[in-house]
Formats: C-alpha cells, sequence, structure tokens
C-alpha cells in the first residue's frame, strides 16, 4: 500500500525535491546551507500557497461548531423522528448558508500535497552526512536521539486541535489526548526531517488560525 501511493504521488514528490534543492541553493546563497532551513521554508511556502483553502475549512469548522447547539436541540427533540430530524437539520443548513461537507473538499484537495511531501522526505537522500546534519540533529534521515522533536510535534498537534475545539464530548476527549500522543509516538521512529515538516506545519497552522480567529474580534472591536 505504501509503495503504491509513493508510485502514485511520484510526480509531487519530484517536484517538492526539485523545490526543496533550490531551497537549499537559497539557504546555501546566504552563507547557511541547511537543508533543515530548505525544510522549514518548504513548508512554509507550501501552507502559503494552501491558505486559501485553509481559511474555507476553518470557516465551515467555525459555522458547524456555530451551529451546534441548535443540533442538539434538534436531534433532542426529533429523536424518534429520524426523517423529520433530517429534514428540519436540512432547513437549519440552509438558513444559516452552511455546506456541511465544504470542510471536507478543502482538506482533500490538500491531502495529495501533503501526502507527497511526506513521502519525499521520508526517504530523502542527503548529498552528504554534513548536509543532512541540522542544529541538535546528527542526520535528519534518523529518528531524533534526544526527542526533542517527537514531544514537538505532540505538543503542537495538541495546541492545534485545542485551537479549533469548542466543545469537549467524551470522543472529543479522547481525541484531544489521543491523537497528540500517537503522532508523538510515531515520531519517534520516523526520519527527523519529516518530524520537522511536520512541526513545523503546525507550527504554521497554529499561527494561521490564530491569525484568522482573531478577525472577527478585530472587526468587532473596531466597530
Amino acid at each position: 500500500m505504501i509503495e503504491f501511493f509513493s508510485t502514485l504521488l511520484q510526480p509531487i514528490q519530484d517536484l517538492l525535491h526539485v523545490v526543496l534543492e533550490l531551497l537549499y541553493t537559497v539557504t546555501d546563497s546566504v552563507g547557511l546551507g541547511s537543508y533543515g532551513l530548505a525544510i522549514i521554508l518548504l513548508t512554509i511556502v507550501i501552507k502559503m500557497i494552501l491558505y486559501p483553502l485553509t481559511v474555507k475549512q476553518v470557516k465551515s469548522m467555525k459555522a458547524m461548531q456555530e451551529l451546534s447547539p441548535k443540533m442538539k436541540k434538534l436531534q433532542e427533540k426529533y429523536k424518534d423522528k429520524p426523517q423529520i430530524m433530517q429534514q428540519k437539520v436540512g432547513e437549519l443548513y440552509k438558513e444559516a448558508g452552511v455546506n456541511p461537507l465544504a470542510g471536507c473538499l478543502p482538506l482533500l484537495i490538500q491531502m495529495p500535497i501533503l501526502m507527497g511531501m511526506y513521502y519525499a522526505l521520508y526517504n530523502f537522500q542527503y548529498p552528504s552526512p554534513e548536509a543532512a546534519a541540522f542544529m541538535w540533529l546528527p542526520s535528519m534521515s534518523d529518528p531524533d536521539p534526544y526527542y526533542i522533536l517527537p514531544v514537538l510535534s505532540a505538543l503542537t498537534t495538541f495546541l492545534q486541535q485545542k485551537q479549533t475545539t469548542t466543545e469537549m464530548n467524551q470522543q472529543m476527549k479522547i481525541m484531544m489526548i489521543g491523537m497528540p500522543i500517537f503522532i508523538g509516538w510515531i515520531s519517534l521512529n520516523f526520519p527527523s526531517g519529516l518530524v520537522l515538516y511536520w512541526v513545523t506545519m503546525n507550527v504554521v497552522q497554529i499561527a494561521q488560525q490564530w491569525w484568522m480567529y482573531r478577525e472577527p474580534s478585530k472587526k468587532k472591536g473596531a466597530a
């Protein structure tokens, strides 16, 4: 299965490799010459390109969260009448101008790029051992020996989830704790260059979401 997706996403991987080498050349031209920095820059570039999709995704999530109390009331009121409940829920979406699938489409569009980035970095061949080193990392081809990146991957995943979660039912509580732990655990054995990408992506996502969530408050204060 892994080989299938890797082959399917090969054109995206090849493009990302070219861009990564270009960004390494840029860092080298200013006297830094770092593939680690190139990975960070590449991740930021990708997140900036995908920003319009992120905006649509976050707006859809916010709209669904705002409708959640009304949804619960309808579910309680018509719990014995599923057809009527479905009709009322549809009317609620229509009145609010919300499409429950609107948040899925941006994610589906982003997935090939994000998966391509995963495969591009998972088996990336650095030209030399010196080029594979970055900050405290002896080699970005190997897992972080000091466990700093796995901890950061878990922490940033938790913060990103917390930032967009307003309701904390039992299922969400399990997800809020379970997902960061899972991400941190698998990061223990992943190449640190790949985990560096994940941490950077989370940090940029947190910054983007903070910016989008603060806009309504800013406009309200200005009014």
